[in-house]
């Protein structure tokens, strides 16, 4: 797992304060992703991770502080950061029901054949319609589209969402694969445990504050203590 310090980081996130209609959903966040490496954020619902990706994103202006993505603070559209780099995996499911597998797989930017190196069980699927597929193989063909386009920043929200344990664990060792390769991947993911198994970094936020930080390695053997503290509510 690379946890290599660069110059410019991929992703960071300098005393942001951010949210919808005048009101703040995180406060003073200092957060930094390097390229090759899995930042994970935890929390319970409502603690202000997809806003924090939004604003990555490009999706939500921030009230103060700055977001420097690829190297660029200024304030950019999600079509342009997309177009530079960025990938945007959504807590929906991010696939076409009426259309097979081969159709969503071409609608994205990279190669059919480029999403089936990530997941080659796709292959035999290609001629069905999305909506006649397991969540899994449609979670897998989202995941496959956006990393064909080889982004060089990736954003995860809640990619395991109402999956089985296995295809979580299949989805999780792709993004690893993807971050070995280079990719700077912010994973938003409600299972602790798997989360901390493939992060570098991990950090827990609650109402809109970052609550606790470090190395995943050094969090791993506290995943049960951190889901009941932080994940069970925003009381």
């Amino acid at each position: 797992m690379s946890t290599t310090v660069t110059a410019v980081p991929a992703v960071h996130l300098d005393h942001l304060t951010a949210g919808y209609g005048g009101t703040p959903a995180v406060h003073d966040l200092d957060i930094r992703v390097e390229p090759g490496q899995i930042v994970s954020l935890l929390g319970a619902n409502g603690a202000g991770k997809t806003t924090t990706l939004l604003t990555i994103a490009g999706e939500i202006s921030p009230m103060s502080g700055d977001v420097q993505v690829l190297g660029d603070s200024k304030r950019r559209s999600l079509d342009h950061r997309a177009r530079h780099g960025l990938g945007y995996l959504t807590e929906e499911r991010c696939v076409f029901m009426n259309l097979t597998g081969r159709e969503n797989l071409s609608l994205g930017r990279g190669s059919v054949d480029a999403a089936l190196e990530y997941f080659p069980e796709l292959r035999e699927h290609l001629g069905k319609k999305a909506g006649l597929m397991s969540g899994g193989q449609q979670q897998m063909l989202a995941l496959g589209r956006v990393l064909a386009g080889q982004p060089k920043v990736l954003l995860a929200d809640e990619l395991s969402l109402g999956l089985a344990p296995l295809i979580v664990q299949r989805l999780l060792k792709v993004l690893r694969q993807a971050a070995d390769r280079g990719v700077a991947v912010v994973l938003v993911e409600q299972h602790v445990r798997h989360a901390l198994e493939i992060a570098d970094h991990a950090y827990v936020l609650r109402r809109g504050r970052i609550v606790l930080e470090g190395p995943a390695a050094d969090l791993r053997g506290s995943a049960d203590e951190i889901a009941q503290h932080y994940l069970t509510g925003e009381s």
